[in-house]
């Protein structure tokens, strides 16, 4: 979108180092790097935080002061208060849809799915970031933000709860909601906490016999993807050509395997290796009227050379940091 290309590079420039969404050059394995790096350089105390309901909190006229401060165009700032004001289309608790003018009633929330809603996200977030910093809380406790839209962590050295305290004070003040059930002070390595899709936390290298502070895929993704691949061989899709079915299962599964690509990933493999095996060859059971489990017509072997199944434990050695 037009105004998105003008926008963008205006504010990009002010956007901080910690923010890692929607942004070019950055991705959200990148952050997960980043914690990595941090947690094994001292920083094992971490304010876990859980900004859920960030999108439904910004305040318009808190962001509309931090866009006037580089766009003095008063077109442009009308058409961005024209989005945030804009009536969405929201399911209720009935699975019944009806349209809400909330943003505009309430004077809060960013539209999610609008092309500039990231962007005004990211600088609304980089408010939090800068406080932070100008406060003296990075250097206090050296306490170090890493952020991906609404997944957010403070990686600390010491200091912790006092950290929390200081981001709910933050949070607060610029009217911010932080889930409070979720929000935790999590201490490496006695504990563990999920970031951006992995498990951070103790793991255990067989092959070199030590333990180490690392990453696996947490059980939610793996579940997950499970789920995913269950929905593509599911009996209402019988009706496919295995070769199209096949195919949309190795989509879904390289996909998922190129962002979980960090830490020892060889377990969590060899799950979704499984689980899709077991499902394509039901599938196909069920295709052909082959009782299950029907392990004689479609062998493990046949589902990979004669079906085309990928098989991701042999993606792992192509990945420098994969095996334990």
């Amino acid at each position: 979108m037009a105004a998105g290309l003008v926008l963008e590079p205006i504010f990009e420039a002010d956007l901080q180092p910690e923010q890692y969404a929607y942004r070019s050059d950055r991705s959200a394995l990148d952050a997960v790097k980043h914690v990595h790096k941090l947690i094994n350089t001292g920083h094992k105390q971490i304010v876990d935080a859980d900004l859920s309901s960030y999108f439904d909190s910004v305040q318009h006229a808190e962001l509309m002061r931090s866009v006037a401060r580089r766009v003095v165009a008063g077109a442009m700032l009308h058409l961005i208060k024209i989005w945030l004001e804009a009536p969405v289309e929201e399911t209720d608790e009935h699975g019944n849809m009806h349209r809400s003018t909330r943003s505009q009633d309430e004077g809060r929330g960013t539209p999610q799915g609008a092309p500039i809603s990231p962007l005004l996200s990211n600088l609304y977030r980089r408010r939090f970031v800068l406080g932070w910093k100008k406060l003296g809380h990075e250097k206090r406790w050296k306490a170090y933000i890493v952020n991906d839209a609404d997944d957010l962590v403070i990686c600390c050295r010491v200091g912790a709860n006092q950290a929390l305290a200081a981001m709910r004070t933050i949070m607060s003040k610029r009217k911010l909601t932080v889930g409070e059930n979720k929000t935790r002070v999590c201490y490496l390595p006695e504990e563990k906490f999920d970031f951006l899709g992995y498990t951070f936390g103790r793991c255990y290298s067989m092959r070199r016999g030590r333990v180490y502070l690392g990453t696996v895929p947490s059980k939610k993704r793996v579940q997950r993807i499970g789920r995913a691949i269950s929905d593509e061989t599911g009996r209402d899709k019988v009706w496919q050509d295995s070769k199209t079915s096949v195919e949309r299962l190795n989509r879904l599964m390289v996909g998922w395997a190129n962002y979980f690509c960090l830490g020892p990933v060889s377990q969590a493999y060899s799950a979704v290796d499984l689980h899709a095996r077991t499902r394509l060859r039901q599938w196909l059971g069920d295709q052909h009227n082959e009782p299950r489990p029907a392990y004689q017509r479609f062998s493990e072997a046949s589902l990979h050379s004669v079906f085309g199944l990928v098989q991701l434990p042999h993606r792992t050695a192509n990945l420098p940091w994969a095996k334990a």
